[in-house]
């Protein structure tokens, strides 16, 4: 594996979401001096929080998978999770309404999971469920240790036994068709396949590979931060400062000095100058580039995962129907990814998904109400040419019209909205392409095709976050941190 060369005492990690915040106690933990900087005056980045009118609102991420993976970078400093953060399991981890009227609840355990199935669909189902499940973890199994966590110098580090078991698992055939041979149901095959959106990618189109996002989902298992997802970059934080870090949030770098192909020093927008020995950029890419100075050098240009409208509000009761995580499927599902990944439109039949965090946590909610945002996949800038600030209200007032259709009776009424993010409002937040799932999981963008995160041309700088290996979501950008810490320590 190719490293940081010179001296790597001193590191700059900048940005302080969840990769940064993984490098950061990576790096402490071998030793070295940390500087973490921020430009955001609260950390998290794309796991972070802010408080709405007597309510508190996650900002970005809502569905945590593979606390492990925490657990790793506590350990790093000599920490251990439940020190510093109350991890709560949701079972069930999500609800999901049906267009006929159905409903189905996904739980990870698999005696409660074959039994909600047996129930809805059938011993049949239930028993294609059991082997769907073994699949799903061999696939993981095959695919954690030598291709998500592991740094990549060249394609030809794909050449190992494992690619050879990951072909004969079917890895390198279509998700959708392969979840097909085990499910019939066409609910069933919904529920577990809809997570490779989360990678910008169509079920029936996506690899067989990522079916490991449904086994962090759907095997693995959900779970939620007490105190909300702000609170696991705030637990980092503080276990990143005990173990010597110095984190400084509302500083923005600005530009980086280089003598050469090194980086020096690190300039910020006040005119700060900090010496370093290596930096880690862990931002959005096109951020990462403009600090370094560089230009992509790709033949084949990039490109992004859908986005999301969503909305942020509170209601002063709730629904029967909503639990923590609910998901309200369209009819057209197949139609649903032409329009927003290819035709760069609005779902003509959308698919929702609706997060209530006091379900679980009821003192977010402040007097008693109850904290609810609705998320809309939506095509992204690079693929749509919608008008945002013209669109964005009616669409907010079309998709609160469908909830309440589907069974939320009065959900266009009584949920106060007062926040609406859409893909403009996500580019003026400094997300490429207006979205905040960063590229998209094609072939051509996923191991060691995506962004390296060592760069070309500077010895001293590597990039950590969901723009480079292994990709986007929460346990993909702490596995980056890591990554990252190990091309700086070796």
């Amino acid at each position: 594996m190719r490293t940081v060369t010179g001296r790597t005492d001193h590191v700059v990690v900048i940005g302080a979401g969840l990769a940064g915040l993984s490098a950061t106690l990576h790096l402490l933990g071998a030793g070295r001096q940390v500087t973490l900087l921020e430009r955001d005056p609260h950390p998290g980045g794309r796991v972070a929080q802010r408080d709405g009118t007597g309510y508190s609102v996650d900002t970005g991420a809502s569905v945590l998978t593979m606390p492990e993976l925490l657990d790793e970078a506590f350990a790093a400093v000599g920490e251990k999770t439940p020190d510093r953060l109350r991890l709560t399991r949701l079972d069930p981890a999500y609800r999901a309404h049906f267009a006929d009227g159905s409903t189905i609840r996904l739980h990870t355990g698999a005696d409660e999971m074959e039994a909600e199935i047996r129930t809805v669909a059938g011993a049949r189902e239930a028993e294609g469920y059991r082997e769907l499940r073994r699949w799903l973890t061999a696939l993981y199994t095959a695919q954690r240790d030598h291709f998500i966590g592991a740094n990549f110098d060249s394609p030809l580090d794909l050449a190992r036994p494992e690619l050879a078991k990951l072909a004969a698992l079917g890895g390198f055939g279509r998700l959708g068709p392969r979840i097909g041979r085990f499910l019939r149901d066409d609910r069933l095959r919904r529920l577990f396949s809809f997570q490779s959106l989360y990678a910008g990618l169509d079920p029936m189109r996506a690899i067989g590979a990522y079916g490991v996002i449904s086994y962090m989902d759907t095997v693995g298992g959900v779970y939620y931060p007490m105190g909300g997802m702000g609170a696991i970059a705030r637990a980092m934080v503080a276990a990143a400062e005990a173990a010597g870090a110095q984190v400084r949030l509302g500083t923005q770098a600005a530009w980086l000095e280089r003598v050469s192909s090194r980086v020096r020093a690190v300039r910020t927008a006040a005119g700060e100058r900090i010496e370093c020995d290596a930096v880690v950029l862990a931002t959005e890419l096109a951020t990462a580039r403009h600090l370094l100075g560089i230009s992509a050098r790709r033949a084949l240009p990039l490109r992004y995962s859908p986005s999301a409208v969503v909305l942020h509000g509170s209601a002063a009761h709730t629904w029967p129907e909503l639990d923590h995580h609910t998901i309200f499927f369209g009819g057209a599902w197949r139609r649903t990814f032409a329009e927003i990944i290819r035709n760069g439109t609005l779902m003509s039949d959308p698919s929702l998904l609706v997060t209530r965090p006091t379900a679980t946590d009821p003192g977010r909610g402040g007097n008693g109400r109850q904290s609810i945002s609705v998320l809309a996949p939506a095509p992204n800038l690079q693929v749509g040419r919608i008008d945002w600030p013209r669109v964005g209200p009616r669409y907010r007032d079309e998709l609160l019209g469908t909830l309440t259709a589907r069974g939320l009776t009065g959900f266009d009424s009584d949920l106060d909205v007062d926040e609406v993010v859409t893909p403009t409002d996500w580019a003026e937040r400094g997300l490429s392409a207006g979205t905040p799932f960063s590229l998209a999981h094609t072939f051509a963008q996923t191991g060691p095709f995506r962004p390296r995160n060592l760069v070309r041309g500077v010895e001293n700088a590597v990039l950590a976050g969901c723009g480079t290996t292994p990709g986007v979501g929460i346990p993909p950008v702490l596995i980056s941190g890591r990554l990252a810490a190990a091309r700086v320590t070796g």
